[in-house]
C-alpha cells in the first residue's frame, strides 16, 4: 500500500507512466501507419500523425487542467456534466455530420468531435453518483432500474445513431454494478441471452428453443428446492422468444453490413461464391490485418518496414486497426508488450479503486477500468478476427482527437480523485 506522505504531488504516477508509454508508442505506430513517401517530415499537419500531435500537446493542457479542479467539483456536478452530454447527443439528430452510416459528429470547420466517446465519462460519473448516494441501495429492484435508466439514455441515444461499437461499451457498467452488489442473476440472465441469441443465428431457433427446453429440464430436475413446474415453464417461454426475436432482430433491423460482420463471425454463409463476395467486401479489412499481423513473426520487420502497414494494404489502420501495425512491425513481443501494458494499467487502477476510501471514488474507479477493458478487449479482438468487427478506438493508442481526450479525461479525474484519498469521507 502506498503511503500517502510519500506521494509526490499526491497522483499515482504509475498511472500517469504506463499513460504516457501507451500515448508515446501508440504515436510511433501512427506515424508508420500514415506516412507518405521516402521523405518525412514529423510536423506535417496535413498527415494524421502530425495531427495526432496537435491532439496530444492540447492533451497535456487538459492534463493540467483535470488535475488542477478541486476533485469535489466532479462528484458535486456529476449530474449536470450527465445532463450536458445528453443534449450534445440529442444535438446530433440536427446538427451531426453522418460519416460512414453514423451521425456521430459535430463538424467545426475541418475539424469534428464525437460526443459519444465523452458521454462514457458522464456515464461513468452519473451512475457512480447515483450508485453511492446514501439512499441508494443496489440490490433493491427500484434502484437497479433507475440505474438502468442512467445508463439506458445515452445507449439509446448512440445506437440511434448507428454507432453500435459506442453502444456496446455501455455495457461495462454491469461490472462496475457487480461489484457494488446488483445480485448474480442478472449475470446468469446476461450470458443465457448471449448464448441464446449464439445458438440461434448459428443453428437456428428452432434447435436453440430445444437446446434451451433440454437445459431448463435438466435444472429443474437436479434443483433440490424443485421449483414449480410453471417457473420451469415460464422459461421455456422467455428462452423462445429470445430465440425467435433474435433471428427477427437479425433479419429485418439489422443493417445489411451489420448482418455480413456477424455472419462472417459465426460462419454462417454455405455458399462458398457468396462466402467468397462478402468476404472481399465486408472483410476485407480483417483479412489484411490478420495477414499484417501473421507476418511479423516474433520480433516483426521493424519500425515503418512493415510493407502492408507502408503499403496501406489496411484501410484505415492508423485508427480501428492500429493493433495489425504493431503486429506487423513489432512481431509477437511488441504485441505482447503492448497487451501487458494495458493490464497493467487496469489492475493498477483497480488496485487504486479498492483504496478509496469514498464509494463514489471506488465505483467511478471501477467504471474507469471497465470501459477500458471493454474498450481493449474488443478492438483487439476484432483485429485478430476473434470478434465481429465494431468500430472501436484501442484507448490512447488510436488515431482521432476525441477519442484520446476523452479517454484522457475518463483517466485523471480518476487520478485526481484518488490525489484527494486521504480527504475522501
Amino acid at each position: 500500500m502506498i503511503r500517502e506522505t510519500n506521494r509526490h504531488f499526491n497522483f499515482d504516477w504509475i498511472s500517469i507512466f504506463l499513460f504516457l508509454l501507451l500515448v508515446g508508442f501508440g504515436w510511433l505506430n501512427i506515424l508508420s501507419a500514415s506516412q507518405t513517401g521516402s521523405t518525412l517530415n514529423y510536423f506535417d499537419f496535413s498527415q494524421p500523425y502530425g495531427k495526432q500531435l496537435v491532439f496530444i500537446f492540447f492533451n497535456f493542457i487538459l492534463i493540467v487542467v483535470l488535475l488542477a479542479i478541486d476533485a469535489k467539483f466532479y462528484e458535486r456536478f456529476s449530474s449536470i456534466i450527465y445532463l450536458l452530454s445528453l443534449l450534445s447527443l440529442i444535438g446530433l439528430f440536427i446538427f451531426g455530420k453522418n460519416v460512414n452510416g453514423a451521425t456521430s459528429w459535430y463538424a467545426i470547420g475541418n475539424f469534428t468531435i464525437q460526443p459519444s466517446e465523452f458521454a462514457k465519462v458522464a456515464t461513468a460519473l452519473a451512475v457512480a453518483k447515483y450508485v453511492s448516494d446514501l439512499n441508494t441501495n443496489i440490490k433493491s429492484f427500484k434502484d437497479q432500474i433507475q440505474t438502468f435508466i442512467i445508463i439506458f439514455f445515452p445507449t439509446i441515444l448512440v445506437l440511434l445513431q448507428n454507432d453500435t461499437g459506442s453502444t456496446i461499451v455501455y455495457g461495462a457498467f454491469f461490472f462496475v454494478l457487480y461489484r457494488e452488489g446488483l445480485p448474480k442473476y442478472y449475470l446468469i440472465i446476461g450470458v443465457s441471452v448471449i448464448m441464446l441469441a449464439i445458438l440461434s443465428l448459428k443453428f437456428g431457433y428452432t434447435t436453440a428453443s430445444f437446446i434451451a427446453f433440454v437445459v431448463i429440464a435438466i435444472i429443474h430436475f437436479l434443483n433440490k428446492k424443485k421449483r414449480r413446474i410453471y417457473k420451469s415453464f415460464l422459461l421455456l417461454i422467455v428462452a423462445t422468444v429470445i430465440t425467435f426475436g433474435t433471428n427477427l432482430f437479425y433479419e429485418n433491423i439489422l443493417q445489411p453490413h451489420q448482418q455480413e460482420r456477424i455472419g462472417l463471425w459465426l460462419r454462417l454463409e454455405k455458399d462458398p461464391e457468396k462466402l467468397k463476395r462478402i468476404k472481399q467486401t465486408y472483410a476485407y479489412n480483417l483479412n489484411e490485418s490478420e495477414k499484417a499481423i501473421s507476418s511479423g513473426g516474433l520480433t516483426g520487420k521493424g519500425f515503418m518496414q512493415g510493407t502492408r502497414t507502408t503499403g496501406k494494404f489496411v484501410p484505415e489502420q492508423h485508427t480501428d486497426y492500429i493493433f495489425s501495425t504493431v503486429g506487423e512491425e513489432w512481431g509477437f513481443l511488441g504485441s505482447a508488450f503492448v497487451v501487458i501494458v494495458f493490464v497493467l494499467l487496469l489492475l493498477r487502477i483497480l488496485h487504486l479503486a479498492e483504496l478509496q476510501k469514498s464509494q463514489f471514488c471506488r465505483i467511478y474507479g471501477y467504471g474507469v477500468a471497465s470501459i477500458m477493458f471493454i474498450h481493449f478487449l474488443v478492438n483487439i479482438g476484432m483485429v485478430m478476427g476473434l470478434l465481429p468487427t465494431i468500430g472501436i478506438p484501442l484507448p490512447f493508442f488510436s488515431y482521432g482527437g476525441s477519442g484520446l481526450w476523452a479517454f484522457t479525461i475518463l483517466l485523471f479525474i480518476f487520478i485526481k480523485l484518488d490525489s484527494n484519498r486521504i480527504n475522501q469521507w
